[in-house]
């Protein structure tokens, strides 16, 4: 299918420490999936919360779409992920006693339907970004180095 995107949260990976990923379906209207296939939603500050049992994702915003009218949905309301049953009975263990998060890491198209890569996350320390930039910058700059030597043979 011919332009259909992946919607990622780049940022998810700089804040949170993944330990562990989960695919989850999405629970949408008609006019949410149009918009998702062209491509027109944001993960960035959103979050995802268990609450009686049922998992649902908070602050995604998916814009309105284009030709939806009267049809179109609230951008940012909240929306259910369709998870296995023990799957959510793992996310309230871990949430609970060990202090994790559930952060958004992208959605995508699998099979026709609209899924999402919901992470088990652990904050990160500003120091520990810190270390994860120094190590970015010194393999840029072997990379760079090794592309000069390269150049000159």
């Amino acid at each position: 299918m011919a332009g259909v995107k992946e919607i990622e949260n780049r940022k998810a990976r700089h804040d949170y420490h993944i330990e562990e990923v989960y695919e989850a379906g999405i629970e949408l209207k008609g006019t949410e999936v149009k918009s998702l296939r062209a491509g027109k939603a944001n993960l960035k500050d959103s979050f995802a919360l268990v609450r009686n049992g049922e998992v649902f994702v908070h602050n995604m915003h998916i814009s309105p779409y284009e030709q939806g009218n009267r049809f179109n949905h609230e951008p940012t309301r909240v929306r259910k992920l369709l998870l296995h049953r023990h799957e959510i009975n793992k996310l309230i263990g871990a949430t609970k006693q060990k202090g994790l998060t559930l952060v958004p890491l992208k959605i995508y198209f699998k099979n026709g339907r609209a899924k999402m890569a919901l992470a088990l996350a652990r904050g990160k320390k500003l120091y520990d970004k810190r270390d994860d930039m120094a190590a970015r910058d010194a393999k840029r700059e072997i990379e760079k180095a090794f592309r000069e030597r390269q150049k000159g043979s």
